[in-house]
């Protein structure tokens, strides 16, 4: 695999580890529709959090959030919005960003509660 790949499984993980310790509970793990993938779909309180993350090794280029476009959001949304319904859910929807920087003693993650809306 490649280092590009690795190190997105890595920042999934650590994703994972860090939603969990805040109270979240993981409904699904790179949930795919149509074209879409979402990495992390959570559940906290009535809030069911659509999580992409995004890993850098550094921001020389850019913060890990300044790489997620236009059109992976509106994938995002469908594909959360087909979850919802598929599943008769009633909860509110929040979309959230996990930006990871992984540098070479401690990765830095910053967690971006509502970083886009679905209008």
């Amino acid at each position: 695999m490649t280092e590009q790949y690795n190190r997105g499984i890595t920042g999934e993980r650590l994703a994972v580890v860090y939603l969990i310790s805040k109270g979240y509970r993981i409904l699904a793990q790179n949930f795919r529709y149509l074209k879409a993938e979402v990495d992390i779909i959570a559940q906290k309180d009535n809030y069911l959090v659509a999580v992409e993350v995004k890993t850098r090794s550094s921001i020389a280029f850019g913060t890990p959030e300044e790489f997620l476009k236009p059109a992976q959001i509106q994938r995002i949304i469908k594909a959360v919005d087909y979850f919802v319904t598929s599943k008769d859910l009633n909860v509110e929807v929040r979309f959230d960003i996990i930006a990871i920087v992984l540098s070479t003693k401690k990765p830095q993650i910053e967690h971006i509660e509502n970083a886009f809306y679905h209008f």
